[in-house]
């Protein structure tokens, strides 16, 4: 391995480590987003119905839960440096091997492997992002999950053009892994994973499983909606534009971009908006956005108000985990690590396990009901938004 990483540590850009931070983010969503745009031709390849393409998606989520549980101390071992420059060529190899799937099975074990990497490349870009966060003083995470948006709306945009020439998509997908190599090898070529955090280092560690609190479920809540409609758009807005408007396959990548692009500008906008206005306020302005940009897709009359719904949808879902997450680590009431590994949990089985199973929904109820499911969860996180009004003390908040 010592060949490769100094052969990759030549050959790679000389970057700013908060810049090398965003190009984790954004390589780690590049290399599965060119997967979604192409879904709905895929289906047809294997075909099969709506809730066995659900089944066969469940593989990435057990094997990002299995990994974001057990994957810490291995992935310490292995370190960060190596697993940047590894997992994502590798995350791209899996979808693309996942392309030629024959079935539902083959899909979910196709997908197991790519939600393993999912899950030790999720914990170490936050990691990374919170480390350098505390080294330079000031906020990333925001920004860094923006990038993460435009590398999943590169993706996307590659996939919408791939589906315009009529590239199959095992081509396309194929196309993709020495893309991926290249863009890792240029941008983390030269990563050196930030100092620890001290004060982390000395704290125990959190329990593979933190029991949540009732504050805490009521955050799950809060980003419920956020969580399912952000997954349901990545996993079914191809096949719904295709299946509602009889669109082509490009103009079903268009709609996967679309979310992914209007998120992304969102979410690097935010920690400056966030800092102007209380939490509170922004997330209920979120949620509001998120509610009309459902409904437009639930009536859609014509694909062009559709677009624009998942536009909507795409600022709506930006930034109502991050908010969560922060309340989650001010509350007092135990470590902050438990109230974010709590929350973080709960969340991730939302956000993997939902879509997957909203295949179901789509395949007894309609496609527009996979987004119709969507409007009493917006509702419902309106509803319990009251819990980022609660703050705890001054110096409480600067401790957490």
């Amino acid at each position: 391995m010592t060949l490769p990483l100094s052969l990759a540590h030549r050959l790679g850009l000389d970057l700013a480590p908060h810049r090398r931070v965003f190009a984790s983010f954004f390589l780690y969503a590049f290399g599965f987003g060119g997967f979604f745009p192409r879904l709905g031709e895929l289906q047809r390849t294997m075909d099969v119905t709506e809730s066995q393409l659900g089944l066969g998606l469940i593989g990435a989520a057990v094997g990002t839960m299995i990994s974001l549980t057990f994957s810490g101390p291995l992935l310490e071992r292995f370190g960060h440096r190596r697993t940047l420059l590894v997992v994502p060529p590798l995350l791209t190899l899996f979808y693309a091997i996942a392309a030629h799937a024959g079935g539902p099975l083959a899909l979910f074990l196709c997908l197991l492997p790519a939600g393993l990497s999912i899950g030790a490349i999720e914990v170490v870009v936050n990691l990374e992002a919170d480390r350098i966060e505390h080294q330079q003083g000031r906020r990333i995470m925001n920004r860094s999950h923006a990038f993460w948006s435009f590398g999943f709306f590169g993706a996307g945009a590659i996939g919408a053009l791939a589906a315009w020439l009529a590239i199959s998509p095992q081509w396309h997908l194929a196309l993709m892994v020495p893309l991926s190599l290249v863009m890792t090898v240029l941008l983390l070529g030269r990563f050196e994973p930030a100092p620890h955090r001290v004060q982390a280092d000395q704290a125990a560690p959190a329990p593979h499983f933190a029991r949540p609190t009732g504050t805490i479920m009521l955050l799950v809540v809060l980003t419920l909606s956020a969580l399912v409609l952000e997954g349901a758009g990545f996993d079914w807005s191809a096949i719904y534009m295709r299946d509602t408007f009889a669109a082509t396959p490009f103009m079903g990548a268009v709609a996967v971009a679309t979310g992914a692009f209007t998120q992304a500008m969102t979410r690097y906008f935010a920690d400056g908006y966030v800092a102007r206005h209380s939490p509170l306020g922004v997330a209920r302005t979120l949620l509001t956005v998120l509610l009309i940009g459902d409904v437009l897709v639930f009536f859609a009359p014509s694909p062009l108000l559709a677009l624009l719904g998942f536009g909507l949808m795409g600022v709506g879902t930006s930034a109502l985990f991050p908010l969560a997450m922060s309340a989650a680590a001010q509350r007092t009431d135990r470590p902050a690590a438990v109230n974010v590994a709590s929350l973080a949990q709960f969340a991730f089985v939302a956000f993997l396990l939902a879509p997957p199973l909203l295949g179901f929904v789509a395949e007894h109820w309609g496609i527009r009901w996979t987004f119709g499911v969507g409007l009493p969860l917006v509702l419902l996180s309106l509803v319990v938004s009251g819990v980022l009004a609660a703050r705890p003390s001054t110096a409480a908040a600067q401790a957490a």
